[in-house]
């Protein structure tokens, strides 16, 4: 269903954000570095879910059961709720499981509310660190510690310049790999890790290029929308909307998203 996003009430959407945030947070810091937690893994090759990730998901879909019955519901740990309303509530209720398995404070809670088109709005939250970063429409801002702050992508436009993130060396595929390889050897810095978490610092204009592949709706959604509203780019690695999953790049400049592309599409 198409939506005239232009009737939404965003105020009222923002504060459901915050309530999910919120709830979220309560579950996933209940069990973050408690010495008994223990991890399941969902797959032969190791992908770790917790009590945790459990928790904090149903936590949220109660909030929605209260506040936004009519509308659908997609997360990483439950089946998908289908609503009436064309609207869907895109939830990862820890992004970066195995970081949060090992006590670093670089996961966050996903939240993005989308249409038919792709996300609306979306925050990042971190619930450790106290961190959490909105992007929509009509707001691009981090709340945490520090107090508020706008987000804006800084204006890097040489790969030469660049900080670029991805989350594992091994990217996706042996040929993602390669390809992610001949972008980051023409950076300044290579890192990795940090899941969601590098989005975010792209968003507030600390790095300027993140790369991955593999990805579901859940993982991307939610950062698209605090990028774009910082003024940065996420697409695909063809440069088609990322919003359904697969291979993403995401840049603070339109230059540093062209030249990746072409880069990974040698």
């Amino acid at each position: 269903m198409l939506l005239n996003r232009e009737n939404i009430d965003l105020p009222s959407l923002w504060q459901t954000v915050d309530a999910l945030a919120d709830a979220a947070r309560q579950e996933t810091l209940r069990h973050f570095r408690h010495v008994n937690l223990t991890a399941e893994s969902k797959k032969a090759d190791f992908d770790p879910v917790t009590v945790a990730d459990r928790a904090a998901e149903r936590a949220m879909r109660d909030v929605l059961e209260e506040l936004r019955p009519q509308d659908s519901i997609l997360g990483e740990e439950e089946e998908p709720k289908i609503g009436t309303s064309g609207l869907t509530w895109v939830l990862d209720p820890i992004d970066g499981t195995r970081g949060y398995i090992s006590g670093t404070p670089t996961w966050g809670v996903l939240i993005a509310l989308s249409d038919a088109n792709g996300p609306i709005l979306g925050a990042v939250d971190q619930p450790y660190i106290g961190e959490r970063f909105y992007g929509g429409p009509d707001r691009a801002v981090v709340v945490g510690p520090q107090g508020e702050a706008p987000l804006k992508a800084r204006e890097t436009r040489l790969l030469s310049d660049a900080t670029i993130f991805t989350t594992f060396p091994e990217v996706g595929t042996e040929a993602d790999g390669l390809a992610f390889a001949r972008v980051a050897e023409r950076t300044k810095l290579t890192r990795y890790g940090c899941d969601c978490y590098a989005y975010a610092l792209l968003a507030a204009g600390q790095i300027d290029l993140v790369i991955e592949a593999g990805l579901q709706p859940y993982d991307i959604q939610a950062p698209i929308a605090v990028v774009e509203a910082a003024g940065g780019i996420v697409t695909d690695w063809q440069g088609a909307p990322a919003h359904n999953g697969g291979r993403a790049v995401a840049a603070a400049t339109p230059e540093l998203h062209a030249a990746a592309l072409e880069l990974l599409n040698l």
